[in-house]
């Protein structure tokens, strides 16, 4: 090898080290666009706005609704499902247990905090109109009751994308490090079933995926991105929308278009 050819091939060597050094000691974050504007969030964050945003969904309610609820979330706990708080506050939305939100360990299961709030957010007359942080406050009745206006547009973007209206636009994606590969379709399918009331089928097959297929397009977006912003803890590594996918190892903040192409209203999830 000559000279100018090594230096060449060092130069390569070098470059896709650096590359590779990006994309493995980067820290992990999930990023979600809409009307212009951009949240960044840890994956733990990520996965469990969606499953607030996911049970609005499953409920029935608009995206105002999700809304409502993630600001708040954001406002008392950053989105962290926390073992601590104010007294005996607990959780996504700090709710108390001695204030009738439900058991200590109730109030810790983001699916019982979330369906909670809804509980009592639809008890507020003019919630779907209403000033959010106004509405936010009716129902938390907190001790800083402006704070909930600085994460409005937060929740807005956040709840645009994860109940589906972003649709096939949809701007949202993770960058993980590889999966550890203990992830199982199993698990992920009864999660889905738990978080979103949303039955799937397991396929056999290697790598394993979890079909499911739902009434509209929306729907399936929502669908989508909730496994997206869980691809951290449940090892996903691909998630195909119509379409349109995500995968964990090829830009992984942004959807492509699709190796295969499923159904308008069909997610398929690949489990690594």
């Amino acid at each position: 090898m000559t000279a100018l050819a090594l230096v060449g091939a060092t130069a390569v060597v070098a470059v896709l080290g650096a590359r590779w050094a990006v994309d493995e000691l980067a820290p992990a974050r999930c990023v979600f666009e809409a009307a212009d504007r951009e949240v960044s969030l840890t994956p733990e964050q990520a996965a469990n706005a969606a499953t607030i945003a996911g049970v609005a969904v499953d409920r029935g309610l608009p995206a105002r609704a999700a809304t409502i609820a993630i600001t708040t979330a954001i406002q008392e706990s950053k989105l962290r499902n926390l073992r601590y708080g104010h007294a005996d506050s607990l959780g996504l939305f700090q709710q108390r247990p001695s204030q009738g939100w439900g058991t200590a360990e109730e109030v810790m299961d983001p699916v019982h905090a979330s369906n909670a709030f809804y509980d009592a957010l639809v008890q507020v007359e003019g919630w779907e109109t209403g000033i959010v942080t106004e509405v936010a406050q009716e129902v938390q009745r907190s001790a800083f009751p402006d704070a909930y206006a600085d994460h409005e547009w937060e929740g807005r973007v956040l709840a645009s994308v994860l109940t589906g209206q972003e649709g096939a636009a949809t701007r949202m994606g993770c960058r993980l490090p590889r999966p550890d590969g203990t992830g199982s379709a199993q698990a992920l399918a009864a999660k889905a079933t738990a978080q979103l009331g949303r039955s799937g089928t397991v396929s056999a097959d290697v790598p394993a995926t979890v079909r499911l297929e739902l009434p509209d397009e929306a729907a399936a977006w929502s669908v989508g991105t909730w496994a997206v912003s869980h691809a951290a803890a449940e090892d996903v590594v691909r998630v195909t929308v119509g379409d349109r996918e995500w995968r964990r190892t090829c830009d992984g903040l942004r959807w492509q278009d699709a190796d295969e192409a499923v159904g308008a209203t069909t997610v398929v999830v690949e489990v690594g």
